[in-house]
């Protein structure tokens, strides 16, 4: 009975590696070497360039005339079908916070260096904000992308924000990486985030990260500035969490 289990094993193997090097490219910015993905697990050479054969050939990665590998077109549909699945596990918990805080909530989680929403439950004031699901914004611009940097160590979001920037949206953007720094540290002692005008003017938002998620996912109440003053904080906060920690068993 022993060989057959071998080869069954040596598959599942496989596949496990497999992720594991396309878990390391996206780490990478979705762009890596044979070398440094060698350098970066205990794989021999010749197993790494079996799998990202077995990878290229099924759209999952590309290599580029550099030899370079990056991760490939069919990725996104396994994403995007992950994205409706889970806004869709999401939208009755965003719903209840709509109703319960009067504002509108999103989930969003970070994607290649950017906050992706990935479900919305809107207020039921006729002025109220709204975000296109799908829609991708920088972190750090953002109430759920500092909630999400704040889960990641500093100098992991010293090199997003060194990939992708940090342009200013509004006048209140911040565009340092040091007082971004700083910031989260803040989000990270308080419990929470907060998008003053960053994303856009007159609206104001509070984030938290959603707890044991398996990429960085936070959870945000937003509306209009006039509304939604500092010391909305105090009622949204606590109702954040809560939902949070429901949404979390949603996800494992």
């Amino acid at each position: 009975m022993a060989p057959p289990d071998k080869p069954a094993s040596n598959q599942v193997q496989s596949v496990d590696r497999a992720i594991e090097l396309l878990e390391l490219m996206a780490d990478a910015g979705g762009e890596s070497a044979l070398s440094e993905l060698a350098a970066s697990t205990n794989l021999p050479l010749p197993t790494i360039h079996r799998l990202m054969r077995t990878l290229l050939s099924r759209g999952y990665v590309r290599q580029l005339p550099s030899r370079r590998y990056t991760l490939g077109p069919r990725l996104i549909r396994l994403g995007e079908s992950a994205g409706r699945q889970l806004g869709a596990g999401a939208r009755p918990y965003l719903t209840a916070l709509a109703a319960e805080l009067g504002e509108t909530a999103n989930l969003a989680m970070i994607d290649r260096d950017m906050a992706v929403y990935v479900a919305q439950a809107a207020s039921r004031h006729s002025m109220r904000t709204f975000t296109e699901v799908g829609r991708r914004v920088y972190t750090h611009a953002t109430g759920v992308g500092k909630a999400v940097l704040a889960q990641l160590p500093d100098a992991t979001v010293l090199e997003i924000v060194a990939r992708v920037g940090m342009p200013a949206i509004t006048p209140q953007t911040m565009t340092d990486s040091d007082l971004l720094l700083a910031e989260l540290a803040a989000v990270r002692e308080r419990g929470y985030a907060v998008d003053d005008g960053e994303q856009e003017l007159g609206v104001r938002c509070f984030a938290v990260a959603v707890p044991g998620a398996p990429t960085p996912t936070a959870l945000s109440i937003s509306g209009p500035s006039a509304r939604v003053g500092h010391d909305f904080a105090e009622t949204a906060v606590p109702v954040l969490h809560r939902t949070a920690a429901e949404l979390a068993k949603e996800l494992v």
